[in-house]
Parts: structure tokens; C-alpha cells; sequence
């Protein structure tokens, strides 16, 4: 599936999902660098064409091949990556109700965001009207199906951490915010 209100930026980092059906839906965060907002480098990083110049962190981050189906910034702009027909890199070594390679049956999607700022009113208008649509795409999705990166790689990852808003992003999928 393409959103079309979401400006479309591919990202080579993708795979077939080897036959496995959408059941999850994952909640990360992503600053770049770290604790900055804005600017080009997340899209660059999902493109795999980062500027490892631009920015000391990058030197850390240098090969790393990753991607997301979906980036809200902090103005409520999405970005879609990957056709949610295929899977993205964005989970890594991962287990959800049991079953590994969560990337395979999983949708992911990145806020601009960290630990400690919290995520804008914005963002959450744009993930409700996002979970919306994938709803309609894949009724199966339930709030249950809701998850965090620090849920399927617990102790590896931590987003996206304690600021995120669950109930409200669970109530999105149950059809009862808009």
C-alpha cells in the first residue's frame, strides 16, 4: 500500500515479506543526530546515502543498512520509505508473540523523536489518520496489535520510550479518534 498524502522518499533497505500477512504495527523514535530535529539526515539514513562528514555520530552509523515504512517529523509531515507490501529494516534482531523476524509481518514506523522531548500534537494527528489507513488495509490490526521497538528488541532498544502516548495511539486503531 502507498499513502498518497505521504511524500514517497524509496529506500533501497527492503525484502519481500516472504508470504507472511501484516499483523503488527511498530512505534520507534529517531533523532539525527541524536537530539536534533529537522534537517535532512533521517530521510539520507533510510536512503543509505548519509553524509558521514556532516555529523561526528555518522562515523558511528557508517554501513548501517535500515529503513522504516513510514517517518512523521515533528511537524506532522509522513514520509513513506516502502511499500507496506514489503517488509522494511527497521525492527532487526526481534521477536513478537513468540515469532522472530518480526520485520517479515510487521509495519514500522518512525517518529522524529527522543527520550526526553516528547512527541508533538502534530505527530499524533498524522499517526491517527496514518493507523486509519492502514486499518482500512488490513482490518486484522487491532489495538493489540500496537507495539513498541522496546517491546519486540527489549534491553537492545527502548522507543519509543516512556513519553509516547499509547492509549491514545491504541484508540486510533479501534477507529474511535480521529
Amino acid at each position: 500500500m502507498r499513502v498518497k498524502w505521504a511524500r514517497r522518499e524509496e529506500s533501497p533497505n527492503r525484502s519481500s515479506r516472504e508470504g507472511s500477512e501484516v499483523e503488527c504495527v511498530v512505534i520507534h523514535h529517531i533523532s539525527l543526530p541524536p537530539g536534533e530535529f529537522g534537517g535532512p539526515h533521517i530521510v539520507d539514513f533510510f536512503r543509505g546515502r548519509l553524509d558521514t562528514s556532516a555529523h561526528e555520530y555518522f562515523k558511528e552509523i557508517e554501513g548501517i543498512k535500515v529503513s522504516s515504512h513510514f517517518l512523521i517529523d515533528r511537524k506532522g509531515e509522513a514520509v513513506q520509505f516502502v511499500d507496506t507490501s514489503e517488509a522494511a529494516w527497521h525492527a532487526g534482531v526481534s521477536s513478537w508473540k513468540g515469532r522472530g523476524n518480526v520485520n517479515l509481518f510487521s509495519i514500522g514506523i518512525e517518529l522524529e523523536g527522543d527520550m526526553v522531548s516528547g512527541y508533538t500534537e502534530a505527530q499524533y494527528e498524522t499517526l491517527g489518520r496514518l493507523l486509519g489507513e492502514l486499518k482500512k488495509e488490513y482490518p486484522a490490526l487491532t489495538p493489540e496489535s500496537l507495539t513498541g521497538h522496546e517491546h519486540v528488541a527489549p534491553g537492545r532498544k527502548a522507543d519509543p520510550g516512556p513519553l509516547f502516548d499509547w492509549e491514545r495511539a491504541k484508540d486510533f486503531l479501534k477507529g474511535s479518534v480521529s
